[in-house]
C-alpha cells in the first residue's frame, strides 16, 4: 500500500489532506520561481526602468498568488505543465537571429488559456513579454502596451476556446483574430505616440511584418496548439502527482 504522505491527496484527487495540504504547493512554486528569475535579471542589470517594472510585476504576481488561494479550481490545475510551456516559449524566443514575428507564444497561450483560464492566460503572454525584454534589455514603455496587449488575448482565447473543440481550425481562426488584434494595437500606437513616427509611415512598413507574423502564428497554431492541448495539458503522465511518484515509493 502507498505511504500515507501528502502526496497522496493528489493520487486520490482530494481537495484537503491530513496535515500539510500539498495541492497548494505546485501554484506558489511557479510564481515563487517566476518572481526569482525575475530578482535575478533586476541585480544584473540594474536600471531605473527595469526596477520601475519589477515593482509592478512583483504585485501582479502577488495578486496572482492571492486569486489562486480564493479560486478552489485553479487547485486542480498542473502548474508543472504550465511553468514548462512558459519557459519553453521564453527559450524559443531568446534564439539567436530569430525573425521577431516568428515566435510560439500565441501557439502556446491559446491552448493554455482554454485549460487554465483567464487569469494564467493572461499571465502567460504578459510575462512572457516582461521577462524577454527584460533579459535583452529592452524594456521601456512599449513593453508595458505589448505586454498588456498580449495578455488581454490570453483572456479573450479563455473565452473563445471555453465551449470550443481541440481542432487546429478553431485554433486557426483565433490566431488569424489576435495576431490582427495584437499588430494593429501596438504596430500603430508605439511608432507614432512614443516615437512621433508619420502614421502612414507606420501602416506601410506594419503591412509586411504583419502577413509574416499572421503565416508564422496561423502555422504554428494549425500544427503545434492542438498537440500541445492532447498531449502535454490532458496527458497523465505529465501530470504532477505521476513525476513525484518518483520520490514517492511504494511499500508493500
Amino acid at each position: 500500500m502507498l505511504i500515507n504522505n501528502p502526496y497522496n491527496c493528489w493520487l486520490k484527487n482530494e481537495s484537503h489532506c491530513h496535515g500539510m495540504d500539498m495541492c497548494f504547493i505546485m501554484p506558489k512554486i511557479s510564481f515563487l520561481t517566476l518572481a526569482s528569475v525575475l530578482i535575478f535579471f533586476v541585480y544584473w542589470f540594474g536600471s531605473c526602468e527595469v526596477m520601475q517594472l519589477t515593482y509592478y510585476t512583483l504585485r501582479l504576481l502577488c495578486c496572482q498568488a492571492v486569486l489562486t488561494t480564493l479560486i478552489m479550481e485553479t487547485y486542480k490545475k498542473n502548474w508543472f505543465k504550465y511553468l514548462v510551456g512558459f519557459i519553453a516559449c521564453l527559450l524559443i524566443r531568446l534564439i539567436p537571429f530569430r525573425p521577431p514575428n516568428i515566435e510560439p507564444i500565441l501557439a502556446t497561450q491559446m491552448p493554455f488559456s482554454k485549460a487554465y483560464g483567464k487569469i494564467a492566460g493572461f499571465l502567460f503572454a504578459f510575462l512572457s513579454m516582461v521577462f524577454y525584454d527584460i533579459i535583452t534589455s529592452k524594456v521601456g514603455m512599449w513593453t508595458f502596451i505589448t505586454a498588456s496587449t498580449y495578455g488581454f488575448l490570453g483572456l479573450w482565447a479563455s473565452l473563445y476556446f471555453k465551449n470550443k473543440n481541440n481542432s487546429s481550425w478553431n485554433y486557426a481562426k483565433f490566431a488569424v483574430m489576435g495576431t490582427l488584434v495584437f499588430d494593429i494595437i501596438t504596430g500603430l500606437s508605439v511608432g507614432p505616440l512614443l516615437f512621433h513616427q508619420p502614421f502612414m509611415e507606420a501602416l506601410a512598413g506594419q503591412i509586411p511584418f504583419t502577413a509574416l507574423h499572421l503565416a508564422g502564428n496561423v502555422g504554428f497554431a494549425v500544427i503545434f496548439s492542438p498537440l500541445i492541448y492532447r498531449f502535454v495539458i490532458e496527458n497523465k503522465k505529465f501530470e504532477t502527482h505521476s513525476l513525484m511518484m518518483i520520490f514517492n515509493p511504494k511499500r508493500v
